[in-house]
């Protein structure tokens, strides 16, 4: 049996250009991995500029990278420094280089990115597998519509690094669900390193002290309406309070997540709607947002990845409503657990209708909770990366050398 009392180090690469996803995926890896293992240690390296803002368990921490934001044309710039983006890069990359050389992982996990930011993880990933280091790739289990993903994938060229660099690629999805590598030419001994682990389910955080207090006066249950990182959810936020507008006697109030990442003057506008509304209330964000969806009637969302795997883990009744710009990614996936009857979908063209929408809030609590349909594997994710990383762990942890004193 594998000895779990040496200590490890596992290091999570997130490039979290912006909005919550990754970041959250990637905390709830290390928050699961630590729990069973008191002998681990993980250190996520992260862009996003809210991570200082959730709680991690004891020997879980992170490095803040400087930030990245996408610009509509599709191009990158600096969040928030004056820097030009070819400086931002070098900086982001010798920090990530030289924590990796430090940290010295046994196990380094890169999520969705294969060679990072522009290439930023590159060195490191080479450095590492010089090292020894066993390196993943996490895909969640959908990336994009095929063509577009072939598009781009043609333009990044990965496939060399996916062959050379990582010994394992690990799909956070079921195949009856999505491939998310659908459309890409993978040789033969790239698809035998990818493992489909099942969604990551969810559990309840154990919150204390000012956290207990809920953010809503709701004596009754209500629709939450999460936009996750809300900075492409106004459109959601509209269609639901134009359905509200117009039909004042919904029997379920609604709580409005705006998420941290909305526009301040369109949150404000927002306000001023809620405002005049009985039944409506809204909050900015809470990064306890599980407490919220448990105490919920139903969810309506965009349905990004971490809020369906909420959706199931909590066995909600679910309204999905899919952005299809700047990646097909919430569209198909919200499309496909529409057949498989795990969710609802309203297309947004639907959805835009207020009468439509009001009629599809209503009957939101009375439609079946994903539960009623089996799915075998569906929630495994976090217990399938366990054993993965027990058995590409060395059995017993020798005290870390550097890197640097291995001449690296």
């Amino acid at each position: 049996m594998k000895d779990n009392s040496k200590n490890s180090r596992i290091l999570i690469y997130s490039h979290d250009t912006f909005g919550l996803g990754h970041l959250r995926r990637c905390r709830a890896i290390a928050q699961s991995l630590v729990a069973r293992r008191k002998g681990l240690s993980v250190l996520i390296l992260s862009g996003s500029p809210i991570i200082g803002s959730f709680d991690f368990r004891s020997r879980v921490d992170f490095v803040r990278i400087p930030g990245v934001i996408k610009l509509r044309n599709g191009e990158y710039s600096s969040l928030s420094l004056h820097m030009d983006i070819s400086e931002l890069l070098e900086l982001r990359a010798s920090i990530i280089q030289h924590t990796a050389k430090v940290f010295n992982p046994d196990l380094f996990l890169v999520d969705k990115e294969p060679l990072g930011l522009r290439g930023e993880i590159y060195q490191t990933l080479a450095m590492l597998r010089r090292a020894g280091t066993r390196c993943v790739l996490g895909l969640r289990d959908v990336m994009d519509d095929p063509v577009l993903l072939a598009r781009e994938w043609r333009r990044k060229n990965p496939l060399p690094a996916l062959r050379d660099l990582y010994d394992d690629i690990w799909v956070y999805g079921l195949p009856q669900i999505c491939n998310p590598l659908a459309g890409i030419d993978l040789p033969e001994a790239i698809k035998a390193k990818m493992t489909y682990t099942g969604y990551l389910r969810r559990k309840l955080p154990q919150i204390t002290g000012q956290s207990v207090a809920s953010p809503c006066s709701f004596d009754e249950p209500y629709l939450l309406v999460t936009t996750g990182g809300g900075g492409d959810g106004e459109q959601l936020i509209h269609q639901v309070l134009r359905a509200y507008e117009v039909d004042p006697g919904m029997p379920y109030p609604a709580l409005l997540v705006f998420g941290p990442f909305m526009a301040p003057r369109r949150r404000e506008r927002f306000c001023k709607r809620v405002e005049r509304l009985s039944r409506v209330q809204a909050i900015t964000f809470d990064t306890n947002v599980e407490q919220l969806m448990a105490r919920a009637a139903g969810i309506v969302a965009m349905g990004g990845y971490n809020t369906f795997c909420e959706i199931l883990s909590l066995d909600k009744p679910a309204l999905i409503v899919p952005r299809r710009r700047p990646r097909m990614e919430q569209y198909i996936r919200a499309h496909r657990a529409h057949e498989l009857g795990l969710v609802t979908m309203l297309a947004d063209d639907e959805a835009r209708t207020p009468h439509l929408m009001a009629a599809a809030l209503r009957r939101l609590p009375h439609q079946p909770r994903p539960s009623a349909v089996f799915v075998p594997g569906l929630l495994d994710g976090l217990d399938n990366i366990q054993r993965m990383v027990d058995a590409g762990m060395p059995a017993a942890f020798e005290p870390h050398v550097g890197l640097a004193a291995r001449g690296v």
